[in-house]
């Protein structure tokens, strides 16, 4: 009886280590200066990528910070990523979007999510999109995007970077981050 007791004690710890330890994308900061309305949280933010840039992203030719140069975050669409020195992974020329969603696998609904390429919506021809057209995105930075039907809130023309930093506030290392803008980086 006894070994019994301590062989269920020493499993329920385990599960409960188990669950304590998994990587899970800790929840994130809500979008600073988002519109009203819905759910605009980056929680679940599949932080890093294995993968480069979607297939036909043209490399920015004179790039503020060229591929290897350091720079430093200046805004945040996630916790972590405010003032995180940076290394510049890639920087490409594209129309970027902030897009309004409901994701695939349910759940609310996210409002201006920064930021979709246009090489990351199925179809997207040559012609950029305008706010309120309805594009299927293609991306899958967070869960439930991939193949969610999308409403544009604002698009631009832009040079957007993927970049690898260390989160400031787990310390995990984030390797080719998408999409990061002109915008929010600065020199260090």
């Amino acid at each position: 009886m006894k070994k019994t007791l301590v062989l269920l004690s020493l499993a329920a710890l385990l599960v409960i280590s188990a669950c304590g330890s998994s990587k899970s994308a800790e929840p994130n900061e809500t979008n600073k200066g988002a519109q009203s309305g819905g759910q605009n949280s980056h929680a679940g933010m599949d932080h890093s990528s294995s993968s480069g840039a979607p297939e036909g992203m043209r490399e920015a030719s004179s790039p503020t910070f060229p591929v290897g140069s350091k720079a430093v975050i200046a805004d945040s669409h996630m916790s972590g990523m405010e003032d995180a020195e940076t290394t510049i992974a890639g920087a490409y020329d594209t129309t970027v979007y902030t897009v309004s969603y409901t994701p695939v696998t349910g759940g609310e609904r996210v409002t201006d999510h920064k930021w979709v390429v246009h090489e990351e919506i199925k179809g997207a021809g040559n012609e950029p999109f305008k706010p309120g057209d309805e594009v299927v995105l293609d991306a899958d930075h967070m869960p439930g995007m991939e193949g969610a039907t999308a409403k544009i809130d604002s698009a631009k023309q832009t040079t957007v970077y993927m970049v690898d930093f260390t989160s400031t506030t787990t310390g995990e290392e984030v390797k080719n981050h998408k999409w990061v803008t002109e915008e929010e980086l600065a020199l260090p």
